[in-house]
């Protein structure tokens, strides 16, 4: 068993360098920074967790949940576990194989010949021995093969960080659209109830002789918009919990309704960050692996050009029977070496090379796109938070002016000195407004996680 060793010793020491290229990042063309102004301090910091940013408990636990149960994150799991299996094969291929075979036959030879052999007719014959074989990775094959499964088990890293951002992205916009509807639900049913008094106010002017039917029944169709309108937004709702049931893989979740309003925004990072942006965004870095990888098979493509060199070596014994075969003269060992040299394949070899420099070519520009999606990401992330941030502020002030627009309507109304039109139109007018601010905040909450995510997950100072 020491040839054997010693075998595999010399063999690794035999390998050279490896064919084919190594690898090294492409060059990009990435701005040094981004055209939208800056949204925050440059001095912000976030962690991974950025959902914990929002400081709600609610999404905190079911972000938690997700992230422990969520099917499309378990597969995602599963495929990093696969791509290392892969990558351990490959690095066992660089080692010698040692195989254990031992075999027992009793055979008779024939006593009729013309020359009867002397010894005795009825054999025995015990072998057990040890074998090795190794082929030596002189042009870095069996290296550069290892290689491209090392960048796909990296990739695959990557690629469970990429659905475990977007499942965690997913909750947490999912979760402020059921707060969101919350609060439109909560504007419907304030609406609602203003619009019965409303009605109720026109019957009363009416059984005075104050009013006509007219604004009776335009009172009750408003009513009954309002009505409507709180009734679907509570379907949207329900359907909005249940796509979290699925997400957080609890199929019976229940998100009880909240009587506040939506989570504030948090800070956000300054705008300059395109030269950190490749190394923080997970799928720029499997993109980046999955280059790494066909590169790595550029080499595997030609080594086959080179002559394949592969050592053997068995050591034990044989003799007739079991127990003698440690005996020093039942000892048998051989030692080999082969080689296989192409001559001629018809191209097959150099069709093989071009495929796989193609392939590395295929992922270069897939890996240049996804930077600069990734850039065009974080830029229209930070333009939708600065445009509905501004917005916001408008929108509240619109508001304001509505509800009170609205009660002097009201007033002038009961008092005889408006008609009713005036007041169903300060009332849609108003609901509108209320309406668009719930929604408008929303849109900057999605907005902000579309940052997040835009970003990596993560930023530093």
């Amino acid at each position: 068993m020491k040839r054997a060793f010693a075998l595999g010793g010399l063999a690794m020491a035999l390998a050279g360098c490896a064919v084919g290229p190594d690898y090294s990042r492409p060059a990009l063309q990435m701005p040094a920074g981004y055209t939208a102004p800056e949204v925050a301090d440059a001095a912000v910091t976030a962690q991974p967790r950025w959902w914990t940013l929002y400081g709600d408990a609610t999404l905190d636990g079911l972000v938690a949940d997700a992230l422990a149960r969520n099917a499309d994150l378990e597969a995602a799991i599963a495929r990093v576990a696969e791509s290392e299996a892969n990558l351990r094969e490959a690095g066992a291929t660089l080692l010698p194989s040692i195989d254990g075979n031992a075999g027992a036959t009793r055979s008779r030879v024939s006593a009729a010949t013309a020359f009867p052999n002397p010894a005795p007719l009825i054999r025995n014959d015990v072998r057990v021995a040890l074998g090795t074989s190794f082929e030596v990775d002189f042009w870095g094959r069996l290296r550069r093969a290892r290689e491209s499964a090392g960048a796909l088990a990296e990739g695959s890293r990557y690629g469970r960080d990429v659905v475990q951002l977007s499942v965690a992205g997913l909750v947490a916009q999912q979760y402020f659209l059921l707060r969101s509807l919350d609060v439109q639900v909560r504007l419907a049913r304030g609406t609602l109830t203003a619009r019965t008094d409303s009605f109720d106010v026109a019957q009363a002017r009416a059984k005075a002789g104050l009013a006509s039917d007219l604004d009776v029944n335009q009172a009750r169709i408003a009513q009954a918009d309002a009505s409507i309108l709180a009734r679907d937004l509570s379907r949207q709702r329900e359907l909005a919990e249940h796509q979290l049931a699925v997400l957080t893989g609890k199929l019976d979740l229940r998100v009880p309704p909240v009587d506040a309003a939506l989570p504030s925004l948090p800070q956000l990072p300054a705008a300059g960050l395109p030269s950190a942006l490749l190394d923080r965004r997970p799928d720029v870095r499997q993109a980046e692996q999955l280059l790494a990888s066909s590169s790595a098979q550029i080499g595997v493509a030609k080594a086959a050009y080179f002559p394949t060199i592969t050592l053997s070596a068995n050591d034990g014994g044989q003799s007739t029977a079991l127990a003698s075969t440690i005996n020093s003269a039942a000892t048998i060992w051989s030692v080999g070496l082969g080689a296989v040299v192409p001559l001629l394949d018809w191209g097959r070899t150099t069709a093989r090379v071009d495929a796989a420099t193609a392939r590395r070519d295929q992922a270069i520009a897939t890996y240049r796109r996804t930077a600069e999606i990734a850039y065009r990401e974080v830029a229209d992330a930070l333009s939708d938070v600065r445009q509905y941030r501004e917005l916001q502020a408008e929108l509240e002030e619109r508001a304001a002016i509505a509800r009170n627009t609205l009660e002097l309507v009201n007033t002038r109304y009961r008092s005889g000195y408006s008609a009713y039109l005036e007041v169903l139109d300060a009332q849609r007018t108003a609901n509108d407004a209320e309406q668009s601010v719930a929604r408008n905040k929303l849109a900057l909450l999605t907005a902000s996680v579309n940052l997040m995510k835009a970003l990596g997950g993560g930023w530093g100072a």
